[in-house]
């Protein structure tokens, strides 16, 4: 079994930064590929942002330059810097992550997600 368990939303004025981690809990399993996306009201969920296990990443365009993507596969966390936040940044954001059991099943997991809002 395993969770993703989100944190580190908030309120944040224009201009300000946020840090959001995603922590995985739980046993026998290993975590592969991993990313961050959001939704706001009345859309669709987008993609934010990817890293491979190797650390390889990848930026939605409305994100590149202001947010950064990492990982720590020791602890089996993931983490999203978000600078010069503007108000359309405003979502909820979700992780996900590649899920390999020691069965060998594997699986997209996501988090609940948490929200950030940034005032204008």
């Amino acid at each position: 079994q395993v969770q993703l368990v989100e944190s580190g939303g908030g309120l944040v004025q224009a201009g300000g930064s946020l840090r959001l981690s995603c922590a995985a809990s739980g046993s026998m399993f290993s975590i592969g590929n991993m990313g961050w996306y959001r939704q706001a009201p009345g859309n669709q969920r987008e993609l934010v942002a990817t890293i491979t296990s190797g650390g390889a990443t990848n930026y939605a365009d409305s994100v590149k330059g202001r947010f950064t993507i990492s990982r720590d596969n020791v602890s089996g966390t993931m983490y999203l810097e978000m600078n010069s936040l503007k108000p359309e940044d405003t979502a909820v954001y979700y992780c996900k992550a590649i899920i390999r059991f020691y069965n060998g099943a594997i699986y997209d997991h996501w988090g609940q997600g948490t929200q950030v809002t940034v005032s204008s």
